[in-house]
């Protein structure tokens, strides 16, 4: 590693799985190389939450391992609402965040910092 370490914020709005695993692979794998890592969810990714949660999910213990490394750092409330997901993503601990019209802004974390990467 260069030793310098790198902020990520990554935002996924798509809701397959197959989409999503790579959001989970890359937090953790920046998170294990040192690097400040971010995944703030958005779009139909926010509708993820309650099956991951479950056991007999594909995502889940990549989730799980994500969500306990405190990498998740909110869903957008806009959509979690209008997904009818807000409850789930509650009851799994995830804050509900939106400072842009109910949704997350990607240019409050690039000030602080942070490259954005959509998926």
């Amino acid at each position: 590693m260069g030793g310098t370490m790198s902020k990520f914020a990554l935002f996924p709005f798509r809701g397959e799985p197959m989409c999503f695993i790579h959001v989970l692979l890359n937090a953790l794998n920046m998170h294990e190389r040192g690097h400040e890592a971010v995944i703030v969810l958005e779009g139909d990714s926010c509708a993820l939450v309650g099956a991951m949660a479950r056991e007999d999910h594909q995502l889940h213990t990549l989730y799980t391992k994500a969500k306990e490394a405190g990498l998740i750092a909110g869903a957008c409330r806009a959509c979690s609402t209008q997904l009818g997901a807000a409850d789930a993503v509650r009851a799994e601990g995830i804050e509900l965040v939106g400072s842009m019209h109910n949704h997350p802004s990607m240019a409050e974390y690039a000030e602080r910092g942070f490259t954005v990467i959509p998926f």
